[in-house]
This record gives C-alpha cells, structure tokens and sequence, in this order.
C-alpha cells in the first residue's frame, strides 16, 4: 500500500444535463435543465471533476500512482481537476450555478444534498459497461425510485480499534467509547473521526443503551434523538485525544502508544498489523457503519460523452486495484481482487466481495428532514434533522460551539 499521508486529508436513452453538445438536440436549451438524450457522441476533449484529495491521481503525488494519464491518452479526454479540502467546500463548488464540473467524487453527506439541490443529473446505467459488475448493494445506494444518481466507486466501514496490552478486556461494542465509565478509563488516549457523521456511531450505540429513544436509522435521527447523541458526545469530548480527519492520523497515535480505543476504518487496522503493532479492530455489537464514494454527474456538465467515458474507465478491476491501494479502501467493483490484482489478504480485511458482511452494514446517508430515507427507518416521517442541524450538533459537542473555518 503506497498511502502518502500529505495526500490524504476520495445505445439506450440516457437523463444528462443539457447542453451537452452531441447528447443535445435542443440547441438553446437554458443551462442546467435535465433532459433525455437518446445516445452519447464522442467525447469532447475535456473533462473537469472535483474530488477531495487522494481520490484521483495523475502521478503528482507518485509517479506510480496514475489512473489519469491512461484515460487521457486512451479516450482523448484532458482532465482538469478541482481539489477540495472539505466536504462542505464540495458541496458548495457543485452547487455553485456559474460553475459547470462533469462530475463530483462523491461521499454519502455529498452526495444527498446534490440530489435534493438538484445539483447533480440522474445517470444511464445502460451506457456504462461493467456497471452491472459492482456490488449489487452499493449499485442501490444512490437510487431514488428508479432513478440512478451515482456510480459506485469505493467504500469502508467504520470499525472499534483497540490496543491489546492496554485495554482489557477486549471490547465489543461501541460503548468502549461511549460508555462514561469506560470512556474514563481511557481519558486522553480515545480516537474519533471528525465528521457530523459520527453521530451515527453514538446514536447506534444509544439504541441499544436507551430503547425508549426508539432510535431505528442511526442517520435518521428526530430533534429528541439528535440532542441525546450530542449529549453523549459532549460528555466523551474531555476524554478525546484527537478527532482525525488524514488516516494517518490514528496509526500515528496507536503506533505510538498514545491511542487506547478509537473508531477507525479497515486500512488503518490493515496497516498497524500488517506493521506488528498489538492493534485488533471489532465489528461492534451494536452494528457497524460505513459508507461509499461515487461519481456523480453535474446537472451542468459541458463534457458529459467525457464523463461517461470516465464513469467506465474508475470502475475497471485495474483501476479500482490503483485506487484501493492508494487510499486504503474498498473497491467497488470486487473484480479488482480477482487474477494477480489485489492481494488477498487486502481483500479479506476489507470483506471486499463478502456480500454476507456487506448487507449488515449500515451505509451512511444524508441526513434529512424526511425520515426513512436509509436502512431500517420508517418511511413517511418529517420530523427528522438535517445535515446542517447534525453538523451544528457536531461542533457544539466536540468543540465547545467552535466551527471550523
């Protein structure tokens, strides 16, 4: 694994934005409406993406390390590439109305407010060859009816790592770190991921320690249940060592010695042990968590025979090997450990093709004010929270109110 921690902070008729040179067919169409195109022409010789860092290489970071020059030299597709810091700076760039990106590298906070914003345009399965290759349960993540918004690209869970000379027994749900008691035990030496996501992980654990909350979705939380996550995570926050955001972050800390428990995901447990570090990672009782980038198509999109040429090239076995490897996470597309690619024991720690492991994970959504949206929530409500509402929950349990810049 080559992941560089500087680089990690990843013929039918098709539904396109419009002005879409050989898709369109109504010159003047205004910029930004949806319409159906009964083919793709060939590609118009760019191509712009947004993504955040390490998710797309051209070998600026590694001469090795390059899925980008191939496609350009193959398709004739110039890729020009806008890095983002945050999921908010995405968010705000797609939904920018002046700005025309092909596509967006999506994660799940990303990628529900794009469809709600109508910021991003449905996609054509039928024109992406291999599409039907990647796993059945990621190709129905971004649905909405029968309508495909995204393509998967890669994935992960959120696991409970722990160091095995210092915590015993060995923990086995997520009250390791939510637990008052326990988290005491551990005081300045627990690991958490900084992201409003990570309320899910306190609201699992929530539905098993309080039932009367009647917590179902851990993404779809109402008012009441948003407050108590928050609650336990104010409690928790003295008792934190770091809220990571680079992956590296947690492998320092445990390699260390100054982690005790944390939330990771499969590629820091893969590289600690891999490393001979007394690590061991839990799939909790409780559930566990994870959560899936795709490519999504801008609702303004200037190059879209381009992007669909793109969508193909990130879901070949070869490519999602460079990407998987890269960036510690799973590939979409369980080709990518087949032949000589990927070794095995990467695809085994990250249950790459474990189609049993991956129906029992709670796949992360964005949160809204329209409940069920996700696994397991009743459908029909609207008395949930929303994204901003979980994200100012956020800063105000972990940082004392202080919201990042």
């Amino acid at each position: 694994m080559r992941l560089r921690a500087k680089v990690l902070a990843s013929g039918t008729a098709a539904v396109l934005a419009t002005t879409l040179g050989a898709c369109s067919g109504d010159e003047g169409q205004p910029v930004g409406t949806v319409r159906v195109a009964s083919s793709l022409g060939p590609g118009e010789g760019a191509l712009n993406l947004v993504t955040l860092p390490g998710y797309i290489e051209n070998g600026g970071s590694d001469p090795r390390v390059d899925w980008v020059t191939p496609f350009q030299e193959r398709t004739g597709c110039k890729v020009g590439l806008k890095v983002v810091g945050t999921v908010q700076e995405m968010t705000e760039v797609m939904q920018k109305k002046s700005r025309r990106y092909d596509g967006v590298a999506a994660p799940p906070e990303v990628a529900g407010q794009l469809i709600e914003s109508k910021d991003v345009a449905p996609v054509n399965p039928g024109l992406i060859d291999g599409y039907r290759k990647l796993e059945p349960r990621l190709r129905n993540l971004l649905k909405r009816g029968k309508t495909v918004y995204g393509v998967p690209y890669v994935w992960g869970t959120n696991l409970l790592m722990y160091d095995t000379r210092s915590v015993q027994p060995a923990p086995t749900s997520w009250a390791a770190l939510f637990d008052p008691d326990q988290a005491r035990r551990y005081s300045g030496r627990l690991v958490m991921r900084d992201s409003p996501l990570t309320i899910a992980e306190a609201a699992l654990y929530l539905r098993s320690k309080r039932r009367k909350l009647g917590i179902k979705d851990p993404y779809s939380l109402t008012r009441r249940q948003l407050d108590a996550a928050a609650r336990v995570l104010a409690e928790q926050r003295p008792h934190v060592k770091m809220y990571w955001g680079l992956p590296a972050d947690p492998v320092s800390a445990f390699a260390g010695g100054e982690a005790a428990v944390g939330q990771v995901w499969p590629y820091q447990v893969d590289v600690l042990s891999r490393a001979g570090k007394p690590v061991q990672g839990v799939a909790p009782s409780e559930g566990v968590t994870g959560w899936m980038n795709a490519w999504m198509i801008g609702a303004r999109a200037e190059h879209p025979n381009c992007m669909y040429q793109w969508l193909q090239w990130t879901i070949s076995p070869d490519v999602q090997q460079q990407i998987a490897e890269w960036s510690g996470v799973a590939p979409a597309n369980p080709q990518a450990c087949g032949g000589d690619r990927l070794r095995a024991a990467f695809c085994n720690a990250y249950h790459v093709g474990d189609r049993d492991y991956l129906d029992k994970v709670i796949f992360a959504h964005t949160p809204s004010r329209q409940c069920g949206t996700g696994d397991g929530a009743a459908k029909g409500r609207r008395d949930c929270t929303d994204y901003a509402e979980w994200t100012k929950a956020w800063y105000e349990a972990t940082k004392g109110g202080k919201r990042m810049p």
